[in-house]
């Protein structure tokens, strides 16, 4: 249950939580790798990590891409998936399919083209960790898209979990986040949506990637959790 000298792949790894979650691994001990489409976010992220962290870029919805990345970085313990882009909300009567389709692309399809990709190269005794959220708890009209992709890896994991045991497949479900996901919307626009949820939150307060870095770091070192979703929501699901 540690994780020093142990290689944890982070795809996503280089803003929000999956830089929190790169740099809380690489203090514990972890050889640490992280992934983004982007080569300045992969170039910024390594200059906040320490010196000994890989950087690749890839586009993580081409499997393609996917597949010669984890051909290249060769044998590793755990896997971590948390690319994003700010959840797709829209009402039906508004829809845009290119858009949903995207979303689910990158959030669903993404994870499991990762999976597919990594796992000649995941050593025994290794672990998967996604992405999910509350949306398909707590939806909220226009969140169908959101809902269905974060119910989707919910049913993922348990899928997984089963079909790849021994590996170890969880993840974290985590609320709203002050996170760099959330900066196409306007200062003002964005820290007002945050006031408004802190006041419906039993916490008064929402999370930094810090804090649910922690929940994956737990997933990494939790060698008798599999099949399990570890909720970071300040309270969202009980509000």
């Amino acid at each position: 249950m540690t994780l020093i000298d142990q290689r944890v792949v982070v795809l996503g790894g280089t803003s929000g939580i999956g830089l929190a979650t790169a740099a809380r691994a690489a203090r514990e001990g972890a050889q640490v790798v992280v992934a983004s489409s982007n080569q300045r976010s992969v170039d910024r992220a390594l200059t906040t990590l320490p010196t000994t962290t890989q950087g690749y870029v890839a586009n993580l919805t081409d499997p393609d891409a996917v597949s010669r990345l984890f051909h290249d970085l060769g044998s590793f313990d755990h896997l971590v998936y948390t690319a994003g882009e700010p959840l797709a909300l829209m009402s039906v009567d508004a829809l845009d399919l290119a858009v949903a389709r995207a979303a689910f692309d990158l959030r669903y399809f993404g994870s499991l083209s990762a999976v597919n990709a990594a796992l000649p190269y995941l050593r025994p005794g290794g672990s998967i960790t996604l992405t999910t959220g509350t949306a398909n708890h707590r939806p909220n009209a226009g969140w169908s898209v959101a809902a269905s992709i974060t119910g989707a890896i919910d049913a993922l994991v348990r899928a997984l979990a089963v079909e790849l045991a021994p590996i170890r497949v969880n993840a974290v479900s985590a609320g709203v986040i002050r996170s760099p996901l959330w900066d196409s919307l306007p200062e003002e626009t964005r820290e007002e949506m945050y006031a408004q949820l802190a006041e419906s939150l039993p916490l008064g307060r929402v999370g930094e990637p810090e804090e649910v870095a922690e929940a994956f770091a737990y997933l990494l070192r939790a060698t008798y959790a599999t099949g399990t979703v570890v909720t970071v929501d300040g309270g969202t699901l009980i509000a």
